[in-house]
């Protein structure tokens, strides 16, 4: 039976103009979302006792996932993958592929450990992807990975929509879509990682302006690369926008609130000695007697 094609969500030219304008014009340290991301990864590895021979950074975007790995003592290489806009950069170390279509370029057996931010959600293929990580891990090897979750950018998700039906009379999609923590570790047993751990963790940023907040979607690469056309954001509607979002979600200081909800990946590559499931009903020990209760 021929598996079906994956429908296709995002424009990948466009998605890499998007990153391609973000490395040019942000200014240095403004994505603190892949801040965000070396904080997160650095505190899980600290918990993984064992050594790994080779790490894999895909598509950290701006090296810091990179460094990161160099300082651990129980990493011994790393190498660097990224997308078409994301190449060599002087201060860290030079990426190894860059990726074309849906090829990640991993080779099979290859990593003892992959490591991925904020990228996997602009897949036209999650699945696939991840199925390719898991290939690209030697046996009993472990991926890491963050997400943007369901819930990130509500409040601008639901101004754009409100300002689209006022303006156009009619809603438009004009923030990515985002997955749940449910379709995440259904998407990981799917690709037959073993012992898969899926988290959630909410944060809220405060904005003294909407603009200030698209303006640091902007310099993230992080504005929306669906394939669905749309009408144009005019000065008028960027404007309305902007009142119905003080109006709904700004704080007594006149702030305004942007939630990131961020989804924690971790699965490792099937191994024969890894700890396996009991088959139901082999129990020897009644729950009831260990809580000593009826």
């Amino acid at each position: 039976m021929n598996q079906q094609a994956p429908s296709i969500l995002f424009n990948k030219s466009r998605q890499m103009q998007n990153l391609g304008r973000a490395k040019a014009n942000a200014p240095n340290g403004n994505d603190f979302l892949l801040d965000y991301a070396v904080t997160d990864f650095q505190d899980r590895l600290q918990f993984v006792q064992r050594d790994f021979n080779l790490a894999i950074d895909l598509f950290g975007r701006n090296g810091k996932l990179s460094q990161m790995l160099q300082n651990f003592t129980n990493i011994k290489a790393v190498q660097r993958y990224e997308e078409d806009a994301y190449i060599y950069d002087e201060h860290y170390i030079a990426p190894k592929h860059i990726r074309s279509d849906d090829n990640l370029g991993l080779e099979v057996d290859t990593a003892d450990l992959i490591i991925s931010a904020f990228a996997l959600h602009w897949s036209n293929d999650l699945i696939g992807d991840l199925i390719q990580i898991r290939r690209g891990l030697n046996p009993d090897g472990l991926f890491l990975g963050l997400i943007p979750g369901a819930g990130t950018l509500q409040e601008l998700r639901q101004c754009l929509l409100t300002a689209d039906s006022e303006i156009y009379g009619g809603a438009c999609v004009r923030v990515d879509p985002f997955a749940d923590v449910r379709d995440m570790g259904a998407a990981m047993q799917r690709a037959k990682f073993a012992m898969p751990v899926v988290d959630v963790d909410t944060i809220t940023v405060r904005y003294a302006h909407p603009m200030k907040l698209i303006h640091d979607l902007r310099h993230m690469g992080a504005t929306s690369a669906l394939i669905r056309e749309h009408p144009r954001a005019n000065k008028a509607f960027m404007r309305r926008m902007c009142e119905i979002y003080q109006e709904q979600f700004s704080d007594d200081d006149g702030r305004i609130r942007a939630t990131f909800s961020f989804i924690s990946l971790s699965g490792w590559a099937p191994a024969e000695n890894q700890p396996q499931p009991l088959k139901p009903g082999s129990a020897t020990t009644r729950l009831a007697d260990v809580l000593k209760t009826k």
